[in-house]
């Protein structure tokens, strides 16, 4: 049996789907800048979140360097790609950390009383996260040259490897959402949040080759998210079959994404 649509009603649809489709991203765009520029005016904020990375770049580089040996690469060049995915990891606890603090202000009240769409802010939070994560990747690339890392590979690969780290760092601030919206306020968030990261961030391919490690530990490191993206990253900045690694970190991503976006969601709807 066949339904005929009346043409008039499906144009009317889609016109409503585009609609709203445009308002979702005003909302987005909106909530994004409100973050951004809140940022912009907290510059101590980027500071001390780019430190931390930057002291460990020159404590691996300048006093572990010479005890690591990685067969057929520099060290810098090894470490390099492990520090750009321990940045965007740390930097993406600041979704938890200030979703925590919105709702302690009751800021994230004031938003629901909005006549804007719920899915704005959780992504609007987000995307301002990534950008901010984004401005991290450019002064630690900056320090990498610094002190000796070469792209091996070539610029659009770089460049590739770069879009894959903001993919992740997008990831683990869905992930860290349902963390910040889970906790009574910004302190118990970044509590709960780093004993999380540290086993994934340490326990990967970042610092050290993973055959290092207990072999009870190398199960757990091989094959766990931060390690494909460590390892898909290098290979895209410094050589190495790329093909495998990539589609592997990808899918981890985009696996968790299908998990914590809908999962952050509900919470909001029922926090706030």
């Amino acid at each position: 049996m066949t339904i005929a649509v009346d043409p008039a009603l499906a144009g009317a649809d889609a016109d409503g789907l585009l609609a709203r489709g445009r308002w979702l991203a005003s909302d987005i765009y909106t909530i994004a800048w409100r973050y951004i520029v809140a940022i912009r005016r907290q510059p101590e904020t980027l500071l001390f979140t780019v430190i931390q990375p930057v002291m460990l770049v020159l404590l691996f580089r300048y006093i572990f360097a010479g005890a690591i040996h990685i067969p057929g690469t520099s060290y810098v060049d090894y470490l390099m790609p492990g520090v750009f995915v321990q940045t965007v990891s740390f930097g993406s606890v600041s979704t938890a950390v200030g979703l925590a603090e919105d709702l302690q202000k009751g800021l994230i009240e004031r938003f629901r009383a909005l006549p804007m769409a719920r899915s704005a802010v959780l992504s609007g939070r987000t995307v301002a996260d990534l950008v901010r994560n984004l401005g991290s990747i450019v002064i630690m690339t900056g320090v990498g040259f610094l002190v000796g890392f070469r792209v091996q590979t070539s610029v659009p690969s770089f460049v590739a490897g770069l879009g894959l780290l903001l993919l992740f760092a997008w990831t683990l601030s869905w992930a860290f959402s349902l963390i910040g919206l889970s906790a009574t306020n910004s302190e118990t968030a970044q509590v709960m949040a780093f004993p999380i990261l540290f086993p994934f961030t340490f326990a990967s391919s970042g610092f050290v080759l993973v055959k290092s490690m207990p072999g009870w530990l190398q199960a757990f490191a091989n094959n766990q998210p931060v390690t494909k993206v460590v390892n898909a990253s290098r290979a895209l900045m410094s050589g190495g079959p790329t093909a495998t690694s990539t589609e592997e970190a990808v899918a981890w991503c985009l696996g968790l994404l299908v998990i914590f976006i809908p999962l952050a969601v509900r919470k909001y709807r029922r926090t706030a």
